[in-house]
C-alpha cells in the first residue's frame, strides 16, 4: 500500500483523489490533502483522509508521495518541505520551473534527501520519445495549443480580444516555453514538461491559439533531431468544472501512482 498526500483540491486535486478511489485496486491510499481554505471543500466520505488547511498538520502524516495541484505558488511554498519530510513529489503545475532558481533549488534539494520530483505526461504524450530523442542531439520542438473560447476567461486574454465575439481563431502568444508557462499557469503547463524534456524553455517553441471553431483542448507537438521525427495532436476532453484542463491529467497522475504500486510498468 501506497501512502500518499496531495496538496490542492480544486479540480485537478479532486478528480486525482476521485481517481484513486475509482481506479487503484486497492494499492494506494490518500492520506492527507492539504487546502488554502477548508471551509470551501467537503471531504470525500469514503476515505479516511485528513483534509487541513494547516500545514503541519498535514506533514505530521506518513506518506511515500506527495501530488501537487494547487498551482505555481504551492510549488514555492512547499516543494522543499515534502522532499524533507522524505516523500517523493510529483507536480502538476511544472510550469512553476520556467522559474530557473526554483528549477535548481529543488533538484538540489531532491538530491540531498534522495527523493524523487516525478513529472507525469498529464494533457500532453510523447514526452517519453521527446525524452529519448534529447540525447540525441535534439534540433528543434515546437507546441502549438489551441483551446476554445470558454478555457481562457480568468487569464489575460481576456485583456487582449473580446472571447464571446470571436469567430475566427486568434493566436494570443507566439514565443517560447519559458514565457508561455509564466503567462499562463493555468493552462500551458505542457509547455514547461515539453521543454524539460527536450531542449529547455528557451529554445522550445509556442504557439497559443484561442480557437472558436473547436470544442477540447488540443496540443500538436513536432521535434526534429537525430532520432528521426515525431508529430503529435492531442485533443483533451475539457474538465465540466474547469475548461482550462482536461480530465486526462488525474488520470496521468494515477497511472504513475500505479506504477509506482506495480511490478510491471510500460512507457516510460
Amino acid at each position: 500500500m501506497i501512502q500518499i498526500g496531495v496538496i490542492g483540491y480544486g479540480t485537478i486535486g479532486e478528480d486525482v483523489v476521485q481517481a484513486i478511489r475509482q481506479g487503484n485496486e486497492g494499492k494506494i491510499q490518500v492520506t492527507s490533502i492539504l487546502v488554502r481554505d477548508r471551509s470551501k471543500y467537503q471531504a470525500p466520505e469514503d476515505i479516511a483522509a485528513l483534509m487541513t488547511e494547516d500545514e503541519s498538520d498535514f506533514f505530521e502524516n506518513d506518506f511515500a508521495i506527495v501530488v501537487e495541484s494547487a498551482g505555481h505558488q504551492a510549488v514555492k511554498l512547499y516543494g522543499e518541505k515534502v522532499l524533507e519530510h522524505g516523500a517523493d513529489l510529483i507536480i502538476v503545475s511544472v510550469g512553476a520551473f520556467a522559474d530557473e532558481e526554483l528549477h535548481t533549488r529543488l533538484m538540489q534539494k531532491a538530491a540531498e534527501c534522495g527523493r524523487k520530483i516525478i513529472i507525469p505526461s498529464a494533457a500532453i504524450g510523447g514526452l517519453d520519445r521527446i525524452a529519448a530523442g534529447s540525447l540525441g542531439p535534439m534540433e528543434e520542438v515546437t507546441l502549438v495549443t489551441r483551446k476554445p473560447p470558454k478555457a481562457w476567461y480568468g487569464t489575460m486574454i481576456e485583456q487582449q480580444v473580446s472571447l464571446a465575439d470571436l469567430t475566427e481563431p486568434y493566436c494570443a502568444f507566439e514565443g517560447v516555453a519559458r514565457d508561455s508557462a509564466r503567462l499562463f499557469p493555468e493552462s500551458v503547463n505542457v509547455s514547461a514538461a515539453l521543454s524539460l524534456a527536450g531542449v529547455g524553455f528557451d529554445q522550445t517553441k509556442v504557439k497559443v491559439f484561442v480557437d472558436p471553431h473547436i470544442t477540447h483542448n488540443t496540443h500538436e507537438i513536432e521535434a526534429r533531431g537525430k532520432f528521426g521525427q515525431i508529430k503529435l495532436q492531442i485533443q483533451n476532453t475539457p474538465s465540466a468544472r474547469n475548461p482550462k484542463t482536461g480530465y486526462i491529467v488525474a488520470m496521468s497522475v494515477l497511472k504513475t501512482l500505479r506504477d509506482r504500486a506495480s511490478h510491471f510498468v510500460i512507457g516510460v
